[in-house]
């Protein structure tokens, strides 16, 4: 569900301003509405995103060096007086931080130790310059290397000198087919290397005569075979110790990188937030706008009425953009992150997450559909939490073990147990399980197809209740006539009874009333009847489509059982009938051949899932989306 705001309108003398801001900075929970007018101008604005850029991906690539330190358990910003509150909960600080520095940038502080942000970043990118100048000169010599390699190791100084003596040394190389042997007795041709492909040889002539024959002049450098190597080897013995100074350069420095980092980035929320004020009263007073969930009005209301500012507290309109925070049980909330990396949903209409995690967890147990695989997760519980945090970061280790137990759930329709199927072991416990439990491939089909058809009548129902509450009932009607007209359909096929039964009569012309009158209510009644004829149409051909994508479920489920039976028949015929090496064989085929078959299964098992959530099951249900989320001005928004 999406949290209750308010909006706060406030006034504020231009002398107070920065003092107010301050004041709102140590609150916490309010998201200032900012206008990107007067930040596209602010020049040292600028300079500090482009410093926080350079600073995140120094980071990213720092930050896994070194050991992690736990993340803080409090949820925002500390001020200088180390106060510390979620935006969600009650306390609110009451006077602004003392050790707030609003006006100056991080980049011009200077630490205690004396060294800067901008310091250690260019300090930071002359060590990656001195890398990639090394791999660029060590490529160079390799590739003279090359060129070198066929003539052997001579001296140059020696070819020098015999053209000081008055003979010239002239290299070539030609297809080995088409080397001529009259070149000896010509131009005194030496052959050096000879190949499959290419012979090198060298032509000696008194100066002036030039040699002509059919091949490529060789340009060689100017030094020994054994010298070039020896500037190779010192090349990449220096590559070889960027990778330590790095590392020792990662150990020193993120610690100040990433409190620079919260520094600027709170900085860069400050300055945004004093640009958004709006001058008026011929400058004198600036206004300000912001939101705040509605069970923290009481709060704000009595840390504001002690500064003496003029604030308003009003309800949202249709017209304003309101932020979003979705406020769900512990179960949704694991859900969210999905939400968020589709779109968060506009403060009018329903958030789906509660609605479509239960389809989640479930089809990513149909995509994996393994006993043992979903066992392995939940035991391998840190392993697979990193995996998924690769896939979405905001993954969390309790979504693991769902998913974990989802899996193990639906590999008990078809009992298979990393790829072997437990249903053949002549046990009475496992042939019961098998008779209520087992599912065979045709009956899975099925139950994939009736899955997408529950899933998408049950976003009908969203969808009408969406209208009904962002419109009014009678804008629902038309979705409610065809969901009452698809479950009459379907239950009178179902259960066999002839669409002349009188209730299934009027249950399609109530349904056909829905559908063809209101369509666009207070409309032209014609209009009405054309768009019901589009609208037709388009499910029509899109209903079929849309159940269809959920045969996804069946398939890749089949595909991985497949994969770990292959595998396990690779394990088997592969192993040499020695004992302790046969075994060791098995167990090395069978370990990477079900590694490999899990991660492809889990990525597989995540994003068509997240494909027939986000167009199936949101497109059936209205979402629209696109809400911004809130964001409250000093809060913390980095992990440090």
């Amino acid at each position: 569900m999406i949290t209750k705001m308010k909006k706060l309108t406030f006034l504020v003398f231009y002398k107070d301003y920065e003092a107010f801001l301050e004041r709102l900075h140590d609150l916490g929970v309010i998201h200032v509405q900012q206008r990107e007018q007067g930040q596209i101008s602010n020049p040292q604005l600028a300079d500090d995103v482009r410093l926080l850029s350079r600073c995140n991906a120094a980071l990213t690539a720092l930050e896994p060096l070194v050991v992690q330190p736990k993340k803080p358990a409090s949820g925002r910003k500390s001020s200088a007086a180390g106060s510390a509150a979620s935006p969600a909960a009650s306390p609110v600080a009451a006077q602004p931080s003392a050790g707030l520095t609003s006006a100056v940038s991080p980049s011009e502080q200077h630490p205690a130790d004396g060294v800067t942000l901008p310091a250690v970043l260019d300090a930071y990118d002359a060590l990656l310059a001195d890398k990639a100048a090394t791999e660029q000169t060590l490529a160079v010599l390799r590739k003279e290397e090359a060129l070198l390699a066929p003539w052997g190791d001579f001296d140059p100084a020696s070819v020098r000198r015999l053209a000081q003596a008055g003979y010239v040394m002239t290299f070539f190389s030609c297809p080995t087919r088409s080397y001529n042997e009259e070149w000896e007795q010509t131009y005194r041709a030496i052959v050096i290397n000879t190949g499959k492909q290419r012979t090198y040889f060298v032509t000696v002539t008194p100066d002036g005569v030039t040699p002509d024959v059919d091949a490529e002049l060789c340009h060689l450098p100017d030094t020994s075979l054994s010298s070039l190597r020896e500037r190779i080897a010192a090349q990449e013995a220096a590559l070889a110790t960027f990778d330590e100074r790095i590392a020792a350069f990662a150990a020193a420095n993120v610690p100040t990188l990433r409190d620079g980092r919260q520094q600027l980035d709170d900085h860069i929320d400050f300055a945004r937030v004093r640009l958004t004020g709006e001058p008026v009263a011929a400058d004198k007073l600036i206004l300000l706008q912001g939101w705040a969930p509605a069970k923290a009005i009481d709060a704000i209301r009595a840390s504001l009425d002690e500064s003496g500012q003029f604030y308003e507290v009003s309800d949202p309109t249709a017209e304003d953009e309101i932020p979003i925070q979705l406020s769900n049980n512990k179960f949704a909330k694991l859900f969210e992150p999905l939400t968020k990396l589709y779109m968060l949903p506009q403060y009018q209409e329903l958030d789906l997450t509660l609605f479509f995690a239960p389809f989640f967890m479930l089809f990513f147990g149909l995509c994996l559909g393994d006993i043992g695989y979903g066992l392995l997760m939940i035991v391998a519980l840190p392993v697979f939490t990193k995996l998924f945090k690769l896939i979405n970061p905001d993954f969390s280790k309790w979504l693991v073990v769902l998913f974990g137990a989802s899996t193990m759930l639906c590999g008990l329709l078809s009992g298979s147990f990393f790829g072997f199927s437990l249903y053949n072991l002549d046990i009475p416990f496992v042939q019961r399980m098998k008779e209520f439990l087992f599912v065979d491939n045709s009956t899975m089909f099925t139950v994939s197809l009736a899955i997408g058809v529950v899933q998408i009548l049950f976003g009908m129902v969203l969808k009408a209740v969406n209208l009904t509450i962002q419109l009014g009932f009678k804008y629902a009607l038309s979705t409610i006539g065809w969901f009452l007209l698809l479950v009459t359909i379907g239950v009178a096929v179902l259960t066999k009874t002839p669409f002349s039964n009188p209730v299934v009569i009027a249950l399609l012309g109530l349904a056909a009333v829905g559908i063809l009158f209101f369509q666009s209510p207070g409309k032209n009644i014609f209009l009405n009847v054309g768009m019901a004829l589009w609208d037709a149409y388009n499910m029509a051909t899109g209903l079929l489509g849309d159940v269809l994508s959920y045969v996804r479920l069946f398939a890749l489920g089949l595909s991985g059982g497949i994969l770990a039976n292959v595998f396990n028949s690779m394990a088997v015929g592969m192993s040499p009938k020695t004992p302790v090496v046969g075994f060791l064989v098995t167990a090395l085929i069978f370990c990477i051949g079900h590694a490999l078959n899990i991660f492809m299964n889990i990525l597989g098992a995540v994003v068509h899932p997240m494909r027939l959530t986000f167009v199936e099951f949101f497109k059936n249900a209205g979402y629209t989306g696109g809400g911004e989320e809130y964001k409250p001005f000093g809060q913390l928004t980095m992990d440090n």
